[in-house]
């Protein structure tokens, strides 16, 4: 895929999509990078839905809440850091949620006040700036969401 800018025509295309595809939950996710090149990457505690997977930061759309604003809202709640600004578009991937709902997770790159500053964990166990050889610890379908940004970083 090719990042788009998230324009209020594509984010609005985005969430007719999902539900003319079945969707019952929405999430977003943000990649954000350190200036050289590191993920942040969030480790889920061992007795929590899907335990022990390292995850993008990213959280559930609030009935009513827009996309961005939502991502901004989850990016604070789940690290401390807050969005300057949400970039392109990298994708998105489906999966069912801990309560078995239909949950599509839309992914954007977003830069962050302080990304040297220590991240305030909530709800995660740990946090890692990885660098290119530790992002393969996610899923295959944060890895391609990671690979979409890879690409579209070295253009």
């Amino acid at each position: 895929m090719t990042p788009l800018p998230a324009t209020p025509a594509l984010l609005a295309d985005l969430n007719r999509a999902a539900e003319r595809d079945g969707i019952d939950k929405t999430v977003v996710g943000a990649v954000i990078a350190s200036p050289d090149g590191r993920v942040l990457l969030l480790h889920r505690p061992a007795d929590d839905y899907l335990g022990g997977l390292w995850e993008l930061p990213s959280g559930g759309v609030d009935a009513g809440e827009t996309l961005l604003a939502a991502l901004e809202r989850e990016v604070a709640e789940e690290t401390g850091l807050t969005v300057d600004a949400v970039g392109a578009y990298l994708g998105h991937f489906d999966y069912r949620s801990g309560s078995g709902r239909a949950t599509r997770q839309f992914t954007f790159s977003a830069t962050v006040t302080g990304t040297g500053e220590a991240v305030k964990l909530t709800e995660h166990d740990a946090y890692l700036w990885a660098d290119h050889d530790q992002q393969t610890r996610v899923s295959s379908a944060v890895h391609a969401i990671l690979t979409t940004w890879h690409r579209a970083r070295a253009a």
